[in-house]
């Protein structure tokens, strides 16, 4: 039997040791110790526990986050690292090899799994990672941590088909999935506090056909009589009428009827000001909708919170009819990239522009032409070779550019090469408001501008708002994913839609994951860092690089150095030592 098929059957004995990367404290000198990883003991799991195996962990940015702020990252809570560390790696595959006896219907020795991270219970954020010990070690116990969450067990059956390499990446690229299914809420709360703002004197005839058997409370300000009409054929509603007050006072309304939580749905009837548009829609609750109806531009563009746009799902809606009720629903609010339209992908360098980008070349009716920012020319170089291939072979039209050195302006570059049409979709997966607005100036009215990368709540800017009443243009925002979005990533692997392993940009033993932190906070490589645990001795090296490491691996590397299943059996082949 070849090491590989040991190494799958687990026909082979525990090790003695068992490597691991606690983190003590923020920085990197908390990370092991003396810059190294410690030996545990294989623990022996509980009745209510499985020993696992890790096979392999992504390195992600936010586990830099959580290495740089220490107990001060909002995950932690607090904690003292000292004397209650964590250990870094939600990106991670592992396989079964002990299951503890109340578990044994449930799961058995070597199946294999992705974590879903991203974990709550009973409300509170346990993440795998960060509150929970997280993947960088060879062996650890998993429990009801992972097992009994709010959502069920947050563990993702593999394939067989699936290499251990691509099963860890299952979560940034379910990550990536994530923001092009709908998150936003669509409808009107169910028992929520609806706000209902028009104009004072408007009698323009307005009806509401859908949406108002959801709320239990409607707040009414300067409605039309219309509208007044609408509401009394509900007979559920409560009514509360606070007319003639100024936008100054909003705020004030809010604190008073919803303890300061903000409205769940407002509505705002012939909208005109940009200025009070940007302070109503200051008071919507989180995962809350605002719902702009009426056919005149405001005057102006209006002041919009990115950060909960991103963090919060707050939604804009609207339409252009007289029907406050048509805005609501899927059929007006879409969120995928619009077929055989033009993409721009801003800050599409770093690991997860990458995903984006190649999502967009890979998906059967996506885009046909695609414009690719960054303001690394080495990075730039990266992308073109990275997927200038991928896009002839897929019939796409792809564009690179750089705001730092191109004598033409983003503004003018994308207008040019769209023959004056704009983007029908921007992503922005670099936190900075400039950019996000930006993005928004190429964009046609009835576009999508997608927030991937994640800015802090109060993080404003200024974009076209009229344009989602009466164009349906689209602003939204994701952070997480759900195991839904992982399943999603396996089954287009699967399908052949999808290439995760192009993601994987260098790899490494488990006696680099400090060096690969540090190598993802210096941006050296230009991808996914992947560390495999189970393997020693091995250098954190780049792919571009690995035929002068390990040339039995590198010819087994796929089209443009992209990682395969492959390389992972001869990488296995290679360097793992059977225990024993």
């Amino acid at each position: 039997m070849s090491k590989y098929e040991v190494y799958k059957s687990l026909d082979y004995p525990l090790p003695e040791h068992n490597l691991g990367w606690n983190l003590y404290g923020a920085g990197m000198e908390n990370m092991g110790r003396g810059g190294k990883p410690e030996n545990f003991p294989i623990p022996e799991p509980g009745d209510d526990e499985m020993l696992v195996r890790i096979d392999g962990v992504g390195i992600c940015f936010s586990d830099i986050k959580v290495l740089k702020q220490g107990r001060q990252h909002p995950k932690l809570y607090n904690r003292d690292m000292t004397i209650e560390p964590t250990r870094l790696g939600h990106e991670v595959a592992l396989t079964i090899i002990k299951v503890g006896k109340n578990l044994a219907d449930q799961f058995k020795r070597g199946q294999r799994f992705s974590v879903q991270p991203d974990v709550y219970q009973q409300g509170k954020s346990t993440a795998y990672g960060y509150t929970v010990p997280g993947g960088l070690i060879q062996y650890h116990i998993i429990g009801k941590e992972l097992l009994e969450t709010d959502t069920g067990v947050c563990l993702l059956p593999l394939a067989d088909a699936m290499g251990y390499a691509e099963s860890s990446l299952l979560e940034p690229w379910g990550c990536v999935m994530a923001a092009y299914t709908q998150r936003r809420r669509l409808y009107p709360l169910g028992g929520g506090t609806m706000w209902i703002i028009g104009q004072p004197g408007d009698a323009t005839e307005f009806s509401f056909t859908t949406g108002l058997d959801n709320p239990a409370k409607v707040v009414v300000t300067d409605a039309p009589e219309s509208i007044l009409k609408s509401l009394a054929d509900h007979a559920q509603l409560e009514v509360i009428h606070r007319d003639g007050i100024a936008p100054e006072d909003y705020p004030a309304l809010s604190e008073a009827l919803t303890g300061g939580k903000g409205f769940d749905d407002i509505v705002v009837l012939n909208p005109g000001s940009a200025e009070t548009v940007g302070q109503i829609g200051k008071l919507i609750a989180r995962r809350g909708t605002l719902n702009l109806v009426g056919d005149k531009p405001l005057d102006g563009l209006v002041e919009v919170d990115f950060g909960r746009l991103h963090y919060d799902y707050i939604a804009f809606l609207g339409n252009s009819t007289r029907d406050a009720g048509i805005s609501y629903g899927p059929d007006r609010n879409r969120t995928d990239l619009r077929p055989g339209g033009n993409t721009v992908f801003i800050g599409a360098g770093g690991p997860m522009g990458q995903m984006h980008v190649q999502r967009a070349l890979e998906q059967p009716n996506g885009p046909r032409l695609v414009v690719a920012t960054e303001v690394s020319d080495e990075r730039l170089e990266v992308l073109k070779n990275m997927f200038s291939p991928l896009a002839r072979k897929n019939g796409r039209e792809i564009h690179f550019f750089n705001p730092m050195t191109n004598p033409k302006s983003f503004h003018d570059f994308v207008m040019e090469i769209t023959n004056g049409e704009g983007a029908d979709d921007v992503i922005v997966s670099v936190p900075v408001a400039k950019l996000m607005e930006e993005g928004d100036t190429v964009l046609k009215s009835d576009g999508m501008l997608v927030l991937f990368a994640g800015v802090p709540n109060g993080t404003v800017g200024k974009v076209k708002l009229s344009n989602v009443y009466l164009s349906n243009a689209q602003y939204t925002g994701t952070s997480g994913l759900t195991i839904q979005d992982q399943t999603l990533v396996m089954t287009r692997r699967l399908e052949g839609a999808l290439s995760p392993g192009r993601s994987v940009a260098a790899i490494g033993g488990i006696e680099t994951a400090a060096e690969a932190l540090q190598s993802v906070m210096d941006g050296r490589f230009p991808g996914k860092v992947l560390v495999f645990p189970q393997i020693e001795g091995l250098p954190l090296t780049g792919l571009k690089d690995l035929a002068q490491v390990l040339p039995d691996v590198a010819e087994k590397l796929g089209e443009d150095l992209m990682w395969t299943n492959a390389a992972e059996e001869a990488l296995i082949e290679k360097l793992w030592r059977i225990p024993g």
